[in-house]
C-alpha cells in the first residue's frame, strides 16, 4: 500500500472504523427505541384520557387501530392488541416516578414480556434494570424470569459488602444468584464432579446464559503454578461489565467451610499472577448441590476475598422456606437504586 501503510496498520484502521460504526448504529437504535416507547406511551395516555373523558369503551381502540393501519400501511405496531398493550403500559407505569425514566431503555417486546410475567413493581424494576445493564435478549430475559432470577439474586450469600469497593459492590451482588438452574444438563441424580464439569463444558453457551449472560469463557481446569506446584480452577470466566476474572468451583455435595478457604487461595493467586493491572479484583463463586445458610455466613465472615456461595438444581424451584427470607421492599428498592 502507498505512503507506508502496511497491511497490519490498515487492518487496525479498518477495525477501529468498524467499531465506531457499530457504536453509532447502536446509539441510533437506542434513540429510535426511546422515540418508539415515547410514542406508545403517548398513545396509551391519549386513549386512557379520552376513554375517561368521553366514557368510550372497547370500540374506540378497535376503530383507532383500523384507521391508523389505513393511514400508515407500512408501519407495524398499530394492531388492536398492541394498542391495548399501549394503554396497559401507560396505566401500569404512569404513577411510578422511578420507573418512568427507565422504560425507554429497553425494547417494546421486552416490556411486553415483563408486563405479562411480572406483577410486582420491584420485580419489574429489577428485570428492566438488568436487561438494560447486561443487554439481555428477549430469550435470555424470558429464561431469567422463568428461573426466578429476581428471587435468587436477592437471596444470594456473598461477602461483597466488605470484600469489594463501593464502586463494584452492588453490581457484583446483582451478578451472583443464590441458586442456579441447570435444567439443560443431562445428568443423573447421583452424578460426580467430573461428569458435572464435562456436561457444563458441552453446554457452555447455556451455562453462560444461566450465569447471567455477560460472562466470557476463559477456560476449564485453568492451570495456575506456584514454585512447581500445579493447581486447577474448575472454570474461569470473565465478567465484561465488572471487568474481573470469576473463578467457578463445582461441587456435587453440600457446602463445607473448607471450600471457601480453597477459593480464597485461588483468588489470591489469580490476582497476583493472572489479573492485569487495569482489571478489578477477582471474584469466586462456589456452586454446590446444597448449603446451610448459617454455615455459609460463618465461612465467609472473615474472608478477605470476594466470594459468593450458590447452589444449583436440575429443575426450576424456589424452596418455600426461602421465600420468607427475601429482603423487604425497602431493601430491594435501595439495592436496585444503588446498582444503576
Amino acid at each position: 500500500m502507498k505512503h507506508g501503510l502496511n497491511a497490519m496498520n490498515y487492518k487496525n484502521l479498518l477495525l477501529e472504523v468498524k467499531e465506531r460504526i457499530h457504536r453509532a448504529q447502536y446509539e441510533a437504535l437506542k434513540a429510535v427505541n426511546k422515540e418508539l416507547i415515547a410514542l406508545y406511551w403517548d398513545i396509551g395516555k391519549i386513549v386512557v384520557e379520552k376513554q375517561k373523558k368521553h366514557g368510550w369503551g372497547k370500540s374506540i381502540v378497535e376503530n383507532l387501530a383500523r384507521d391508523l393501519q389505513l393511514e400508515f400501511p407500512g408501519i407495524h405496531g398499530f394492531s388492536v392488541q398492541n394498542i391495548w398493550y399501549m394503554r396497559q403500559f401507560y396505566l401500569e407505569y404512569h404513577r411510578n416516578a422511578k420507573l418512568q425514566p427507565l422504560v425507554g431503555e429497553i425494547s417494546w417486546t421486552k416490556h411486553l414480556v415483563i408486563m405479562s410475567r411480572c406483577k410486582d413493581m420491584l420485580e419489574r424494576e429489577f428485570y428492566i434494570r438488568m436487561t438494560r445493564k447486561f443487554g439481555w435478549t428477549k430469550n435470555i430475559l424470558i429464561h431469567q424470569i422463568n428461573t426466578k432470577a429476581y428471587e435468587r439474586t436477592l437471596l444470594n450469600q456473598t461477602n461483597f459488602d466488605k470484600a469489594l469497593p463501593d464502586r463494584l459492590r452492588h453490581q457484583a451482588k446483582l451478578a451472583v444468584k443464590d441458586e442456579y438452574t441447570f435444567d439443560f444438563l443431562e445428568l443423573e441424580e447421583d452424578h460426580n464432579e467430573l461428569e458435572l464439569e464435562r456436561e457444563v463444558m458441552k453446554k457452555m453457551n447455556r451455562f453462560l446464559v444461566e450465569m447471567g449472560g455477560v460472562f466470557a469463557f476463559m477456560g476449564n481446569q485453568f492451570r495456575i503454578e506456584i514454585e512447581g506446584n500445579e493447581f486447577f480452577v474448575d472454570i474461569l470466566l470473565y465478567h465484561r461489565h465488572l471487568k474481573c476474572l470469576v473463578a467457578i468451583e463445582l461441587k456435587i455435595g453440600k457446602f463445607i467451610p473448607e471450600y471457601a478457604g480453597k477459593m480464597q487461595f485461588y483468588l489470591s493467586v489469580l490476582d497476583d499472577l493472572v489479573k492485569t493491572p487495569d482489571e478489578n479484583p477477582s471474584i469466586g463463586i462456589i456452586l454446590c448441590r446444597d448449603k446451610n445458610r448459617t454455615i455459609v455466613e460463618y465461612a465467609l465472615k472473615d474472608s478477605g476475598k470476594p466470594i459468593g456461595i450458590g447452589t444449583y438444581t436440575l429443575m426450576t424451584r424456589l424452596p418455600k422456606d426461602l421465600k420468607r427470607e427475601l429482603p423487604s421492599p425497602e431493601q430491594i428498592a435501595k439495592l436496585l437504586e444503588e446498582a444503576k
